[in-house]
């Protein structure tokens, strides 16, 4: 299914939200939880609308991997402690170096 039949399957499921949520309106009457699936709805549509805009012309289906991103190659980390000759000539974050006083 290409991207645009998925969009246009979104709609007229959204289509037929709206037609649900007037047949329970009259059913319920108007009032504050009807309006706000009206305007749930409403959000829906928008964000629908800005994904077909912003979705490019010819978009592979999902699930496609990208061909130019690069997978990136995983570093491992060991638990083991790090030699503490690393740490010999650093400085302790706010107290300066080992052997002077702290201000």
């Amino acid at each position: 299914m290409s991207l645009d039949d998925e969009l246009t399957a979104a709609q007229r499921c959204l289509d037929d939200l709206d037609r649900a949520v007037s047949r329970l309106e009259q059913r319920i009457g108007p009032g504050l939880d009807i309006r706000r699936i009206r305007s749930d709805s409403g959000h829906l549509r928008e964000s629908l609308a800005l994904l077909g805009e912003a979705a490019p012309a010819g978009a592979p289906p999902r699930g496609t991997p990208p061909r130019t991103t690069p997978v990136p190659e995983l570093v491992t980390i060991p638990d083991t402690p790090y030699d503490s000759a690393l740490w010999s000539d650093a400085d302790d974050e706010g107290l300066g170096a080992r052997d002077r006083r702290a201000p």
